[in-house]
């Protein structure tokens, strides 16, 4: 809650504080980041009482996934929102800019500790508006606009996706721990085992791989990320590499225990999990890599690396085995840690040299030689040579891989090529940007200034704890083990493992290659392939960009064309909706009503139940002829006056059949209805023509037909409703549970008028709220000369 209360707090303390409201920022962000760090060492649910009352409270789960996306969101919080105060020195709408990243944190950190598959939908929601209101930050922009309206777009399609598959899990759990994420956690074999006897393991899988997609950028979801780089880059330092693209990979982590099935001895086969995931990482790794030699601008290039490394968290995670969920945990840390520093060094860069384009920028190290260094370091790690620290998470991917082909065989061998190939395009835009600080400084480019501490300290820090990282697999190789970081990495692992696994036997620990091996072999043949291609580079990104010249091969093209399509159509559809006339809105009210009607019947699978005959007296058979009579003279009527005789016709005679049926209530109230529709009627027919005038085939032929689709609508409702037999809401007062103690009363009748019918008078104040406005308005439009 910390984090949303100052974000509330934060216009007003802008006022106070000005520029220095990135400082108040940060010291919330590293409030939080002490709150998280005290729950280091716990694991279960923790809840706290919101409104008891209702039964209402916040939970929470801990656990070493949980505590790793905390610590990533609140502590590389502190220091983007640190350099903030420098970056943004000059930026419009700062107010906005850090209420919008403080919420932005919080709802990471719901996400990340989230307990119940609600929270976690609600927490991941507001990650993708906050992203929404930040990529967006420039308003005046149209290429923002865009970036934030395709952002939104996809991650919250991807969301809907995610959540329809959360109700389908929900439902194959017992009611009592329906939604329980924690339970389900510490129940993965048992919810497994539920959702394979439902039929339900595969949609699930399906629907949550497409929100987990569509937040961490897969292919094909993943072109918002690039246009998302039109954000200031603190946010995309923050938001898209650090933290929300986290948000995907922590969902499959954490639904990999009750997605996979329970290890067992003599287990064979390839999960439905592994096949799915290990191939949209993959491809995502491969193809984004492909992309990003493509790259001309700095921030374009370090976005499809993300997508890369976050398919290659994906391809990790995918694979079945203890060594794909070292990969994906341990590259989740890796990667914030060497590619937020270089988000950092870009904003630099774009600061102080005033330009992100990769052809104009050369020779940094003379005016930027601290963030020279950094950039080594950080970009390194993101190429994965050793002993940088993206080359350990990347040797768990070359093992993983291998040892997944050697298992399984066949197609499977194309798991280890394909990330070799993937990781050669990767050691390539890795050098690339390094490169950017060596060799000669272009003619075109001007004096460099040297960055603020502000913005160079923070990256600074970032870039520190990648090295320290890497340096601890080299310690570990000459037996000083790293144990803080082996530990931590250990409990995430131990948390993402299938149902069956020994997770108190892991014992994490990354080291350089000791011996040959597979994996050490593909890491060689990654780094010679990748430097004897380098000097070709110029060529390959010439040759990627003439293949996307070709618009079907464009991921974009067919988003524009669907986007702007459906748009077009909707322009189009206007003005044959929004006539002006009441006779056009009642076709397509009461038509799609119909349709929706009668298509969930269908969709139901409900049948029409036995028709016994019908049980009516002559006396009803006459009136009920009259009123057919009547209903037939209402369609052929040639006048208003003519229409409304007949129409009182048709009504008065449904009065007569409720008095034979003896429904004497509903008799009076027909009664009533049809006097006061009467009186309603003669008193403007003066204002109405005096007759129809006439009416093209087509028309009648279209009101017959919905006609026709409205009554079936209606009478196949009233089988139906009328032959349901609900368990009898009596005995439900009468319970001493529901009546007393939830509802604190001691008389039925007043329960029922004041707990339950409060509900349903409500709802009529609220339609009669709605009616009376509805009619101020149009009395207001008359004195605006509006006659539609």
């Amino acid at each position: 809650m910390l984090p949303f209360a100052a974000a509330a707090l934060t216009p007003l303390v802008y006022r106070v504080l000005g520029e220095r409201t990135a400082y108040y920022a940060s010291a919330v962000a590293l409030a939080c980041f002490a709150m998280v760090a005290s729950q280091y060492g716990t694991h279960g649910a923790v809840s706290f009482e919101w409104i008891p009352a209702l039964e209402v409270s916040l939970r929470f789960y801990v656990d070493g996934l949980a505590l790793l996306i905390g610590f990533l969101a609140s502590g590389v919080g502190v220091l983007i929102l640190a350099y903030s105060g420098a970056y943004m020195h000059d930026e419009p709408g700062k107010a906005k800019y850090y209420t919008a990243l403080l919420a932005f944190m919080g709802s990471m950190l719901g996400v990340a500790f989230a307990a119940d598959l609600v929270s976690l939908f609600v927490f991941w929601e507001l990650t993708s508006l906050s992203s929404f209101i930040l990529i967006g930050h420039y308003t005046d922009r149209r290429s923002s606009q865009y970036a934030a309206r395709k952002s939104m777009i996809i991650t919250v399609s991807g969301g809907l996706f995610m959540l329809i598959g959360f109700l389908l899990l929900a439902n194959t759990v017992s009611q009592q721990h329906a939604f329980d994420l924690a339970w389900m956690l510490e129940h993965p074999a048992e919810v497994h085992e539920g959702l394979v006897d439902a039929g339900m393991l595969l949609p699930v899988l399906g629907l949550v791989a497409v929100g987990a997609a569509a937040k961490s950028a897969q292919v094909p979801l993943h072109i918002w990320l690039p246009n998302a780089m039109e954000a200031p880059t603190p946010v995309s330092a923050f938001l898209h590499s650090a933290t929300m693209v986290k948000a995907g990979v922590y969902l499959i982590g954490r639904f990999r225990p009750l997605l996979l099935p329970e290890v067992t001895e003599g287990t064979h086969g390839l999960p439905d999990w592994m096949t799915l995931f290990t191939i949209l990482g993959l491809a995502t790794m491969t193809i984004a890599a492909i992309l990003a030699v493509a790259a001309t601008d700095i921030k374009e290039l370090l976005a499809y690396s993300t997508a890369s490394h976050l398919g290659l968290i994906v391809a990790g995670f995918g694979f079945a085995s203890e060594l794909g969920a070292e990969t994906g945990a341990f590259h989740i840390l890796n990667h914030a840690m060497f590619k937020a520093p270089l988000f950092l060094v870009a904003g630099i860069i774009a600061h102080e040299a005033g330009t992100r384009k990769i052809k104009h920028l050369g020779g940094l190290r003379h005016d930027l030689p601290i963030t020279a260094a950094i950039t080594v370091v950080a970009g390194f790690g993101m190429a994965g040579i050793p002993p940088f620290n993206g080359f350990y998470s990347k040797e768990f991917l070359f093992h993983a891989a291998y040892e997944a082909a050697h298992v399984h065989g066949g197609l499977t061998w194309l798991y280890p090529i394909v990330a070799v190939f993937g990781s050669i395009f990767t050691f390539l835009y890795s050098v690339k940007f390094v490169m950017l600080f060596f060799g000669e400084k272009p003619k075109g480019l001007g004096h460099v200034h040297r960055p603020p501490a502000m913005m160079l300290v923070p990256t600074a820090i970032l870039g520190t704890v990648a090295a320290l990282i890497g340096l601890g697999g080299v310690a570990d190789t000459f037996g000083f083990a790293p144990t803080m970081i082996n530990h931590f990495v250990g409990e995430v692992i131990g948390n993402v493992l299938p149902p069956g696994a020994h997770a108190e036997e892991i014992h994490f620990s990354y080291h350089l290659p000791k011996h040959l091996s597979p994996a050490a072999v593909m890491s060689a043949t990654t780094i010679a392939i990748g430097a004897a291609a380098y000097p070709f580079y110029d060529r390959l990104h010439d040759g990627v960009n003439r293949l996307l010249a070709i618009n079907p091969l464009r991921a974009n093209w067919w988003y524009d064309n669907t986007v702007y399509g459906l748009n077009d159509v909707s322009i189009a559809m206007v003005p044959r909706v929004q006539t002006g006339l009441l006779r056009t809105y009642a076709t397509w009210t009461l038509a799609a009503v119909s349709t929706l009607a009668l298509g969930g019947y269908v969709a139901a699978g409900v049948s029409l139940p036995s028709f016994g005959g019908l049980a009516i007296s002559y006396p009803m058979l006459l009136v009920l002829l009259v009123a057919v009579v009547g209903a037939v003279a209402v369609s052929i009527a040639p006048s208003h006056v003519a229409g409304v005789l007949t129409l009182s016709i048709l009504g008065f005679m449904v009065a007569i059949f409720y008095i034979l049926a003896k429904a004497p209530d509903l008799a009076l109230t027909q009664l009533v209805v049809e006097t006061l529709v009467l009186v309603i009627f003669l008193l403007v027919l003066d204002r109405l023509p005096t007759f129809y005038g006439e009416m093209s085939r087509s028309r009648a032929l279209r009101d017959g037909v919905l006609s026709l689709a409205v009554g079936a609508t209606v009478f196949v409702t009233v089988l139906l409703t009328t032959a349901a037999s609900p368990n009898s809401i009596a005995t439900f007062f009468t319970e001493y549970e529901n009546t007393v103690k939830i509802a604190g009363g001691h008389n039925i009748v007043n329960v029922i008028l004041v707990d339950y019918r409060g509900f349903d008078t409500m709802g009529e104040i609220s339609v009669v709220a709605m009616a009376a406005l509805s009619v101020l308005t149009l009395i207001a439009m008359r004195e605006r000369g509006e006659i539609q």
